[in-house]
């Protein structure tokens, strides 16, 4: 009898341990990203994304970039929320006009447009989150760079901060190598992630303001690169601040690995570009990438869902906004 009534005593123990095991699994198994997240809400989704995002990009190259560097800047602060869309509220001040962003971030426009045309298609379905990971991934293929299947269910912060975003999470242009590395395992990416995600600026234009310092007093720049990138941006501060340059001066408009070959020769626009092939740990990684493109785009897309990975909002957090400029 003392043994039956021990084991009965149990039974709701074991049941409880049973349900709140189910109930963790069951959350952990929603929480996870999904390559067909939407096949069955909104299956015409990522047509739709990409039928704006070819517009936009037929319509002015530069926005491929854009909105590829928007995803990145949105990934870092906070996970990939979509926070960097939200304007300013009477309760909060976004991210829009923090030191890495202000006047730089760009594309906020066809980001509407998409939300817009996703809207019609399959109201209060797709996340603004979503949009943006979408976005960048077409931009990327139609400057002719590689394709992959995103993975999906991302939704989106309901607030955000300007601090956040200037707490120096996003890499600063003059930032060294240890920095970068920092900052990219901070968001759980490694080193050979940092040096791949940089092959974005193998796409894309910088202002003078942010390229100032190093054309002008580096010594580890190609001399005549610097002189011709010198009569865009003046060394007086303030003076052509906005002038723009491309990253990449021979092909600025083509997802490729030329970018590398450009460090190889000490023609990195950035501090923070040049610093990769500097006589440090990521020469190596910048020779195979500068000799193989199909290394870097391989390792360039794997370090593009990692980020994009990196503390979603899934299940009952976040939500759907309606407008990816505000909250609901």
């Amino acid at each position: 009898m003392a043994s039956s009534s021990s084991s009965s005593s149990f039974r709701p123990i074991i049941v409880i341990v049973t349900l709140t095991f189910l109930v963790f699994f069951m959350g952990a198994s929603h929480a996870q990203l999904s390559k067909n997240f939407y096949a069955k809400t909104c299956p015409q989704a990522l047509a739709a994304v990409k039928y704006v995002v070819r517009a936009a990009v037929a319509k002015e190259l530069r926005m491929g970039a854009s909105l590829l560097r928007m995803h990145f800047h949105d990934c870092f602060v906070n996970g990939c929320d979509a926070s960097v869309l939200l304007d300013d509220t009477p309760t909060f001040i976004g991210e829009k006009t923090a030191l890495p962003n202000n006047n730089s971030l760009r594309g906020f426009e066809v980001v509407d447009a998409i939300k817009a045309k996703v809207e019609k298609l399959c109201p209060g379905v797709v996340s603004c989150a979503d949009i943006l990971t979408i976005a960048a991934r077409d931009s990327v293929e139609l400057l002719g760079g590689p394709s992959w299947t995103v993975k999906l269910g991302r939704r989106d912060a309901k607030t955000t901060s300007l601090a956040a975003a200037n707490s120096g999470v996003i890499p600063p242009p003059t930032a060294t190598l240890d920095q970068l590395i920092t900052r990219f395992r901070a968001q759980g990416l490694s080193p050979r992630d940092l040096v791949a995600l940089s092959g974005a600026h193998t796409i894309g234009k910088i202002r003078c303001l942010l390229f100032r310092d190093r054309i002008y007093n580096e010594t580890n720049i190609d001399p005549l690169f610097a002189k011709i990138r010198q009569k865009t941006c003046p060394r007086t501060v303030g003076v052509g601040d906005d002038n723009l340059a491309p990253f990449d001066f021979k092909t600025p408009t083509t997802f490729d690995n030329q970018y590398y070959k450009n460090l190889l020769n000490q023609k990195g626009l950035l501090h923070s570009d040049q610093i990769l092939f500097n006589g440090d740990s990521a020469d190596s990684l910048v020779k195979k990438y500068s000799n193989n493109p199909n290394i870097f785009i391989s390792d360039f897309v794997k370090a593009m869902i990692r980020m994009g990975d990196n503390k979603p909002l899934t299940g009952s957090n976040g939500e759907i906004r309606k407008n990816c400029r505000r909250p609901n």
